[in-house]
């Protein structure tokens, strides 16, 4: 990325003019440059990060998808489970009252 020429220029002449030493002030820009290089983002990084976002959707999506078919499965695994158990007391229920 880097700071533009004409701002570089600009800013170095604005800082020579205030009397900063030549290479105080390249410091102080070759310090702004690195400083704006690391902290601002440029088009391709914001690019990249819907892109990155986009595909974090998709991910989302799926899985909540089969987050809920699995608590179908689930839900339907309980409700035979449950039935299952029903017809057992009740057997037991009937078995025990013919033999009282």
């Amino acid at each position: 990325m880097g700071v533009s020429m004409s701002f570089q220029f600009s800013l170095y002449d604005a800082l020579v003019s205030i009397d900063v030493p030549a290479d105080k002030a390249r410091a102080v820009i070759d310090a702004m440059e690195r400083d704006m290089g690391a902290t601002l983002a440029t088009k391709q990084d914001t690019l990249l990060l819907k892109q990155d976002l986009a595909f974090l959707r998709q991910e989302i999506e799926v899985l909540r998808k089969d987050v809920a078919r699995d608590l179908e499965l689930l839900r339907s695994s309980m409700t035979v489970r449950l039935g299952s158990i029903q017809v057992v007391t009740a057997g037991l229920l009937f078995a025990a009252l013919k033999l009282t």
